[in-house]
């Protein structure tokens, strides 16, 4: 790499190219794979139950407003995320997918009136469970979002 092109790269990423790619610590990696698991477990149930038992589900969700047709491509939604997510190379861009999923979780509930604690933030819980996995598991994410200086 030329010195030219080495300023370039360093211009555009200045948060995460001088971060080694050292491993975390043994219990960061599995607090990381913990959390990461206990959210992608909830999200592969609910959407496999969307996708399996449609009709079932359909019930359930007729009274946050969905019909019985868009409960099945929720399911193929989660599904993609999903993928998104537990393929290395994918898993920041899964956990934006997410984020931008859970997100609507949350404005259902709370167009519904749902408990606030127990329904409505229940997405924005699985959202942390989800960040938080991967910012333990890579250094390059502890480094875009410190959570000290």
């Amino acid at each position: 790499m030329t010195t030219a092109s080495a300023a370039i790269c360093q211009q555009f990423h200045p948060v995460t190219s001088h971060v080694r790619s050292e491993a975390p610590s043994r219990a960061a990696l599995w607090g990381g794979r913990v959390a990461s698991g206990l959210a992608a477990l909830f999200l592969a149930f609910d959407g496999g139950f969307k996708l399996l038992a449609a009709e079932t589900a359909a019930k359930h969700s007729a009274d946050l407003g969905w019909s019985g047709e868009a409960i099945r491509t929720l399911g193929i939604l989660q599904a993609v995320c999903l993928v998104a997510y537990l393929v290395p190379r994918t898993r920041v861009l899964g956990a934006l997918l997410w984020t931008g999923y859970l997100g609507g979780a949350v404005a259902t509930h709370l167009r519904v009136g749902h408990p606030l604690l127990s329904h409505t933030l229940f997405p924005i819980y699985i959202a942390a469970l989800l960040w938080l996995g991967l910012w333990l598991r890579d250094a390059r994410l502890r480094a875009l979002l410190p959570l000290s200086r």
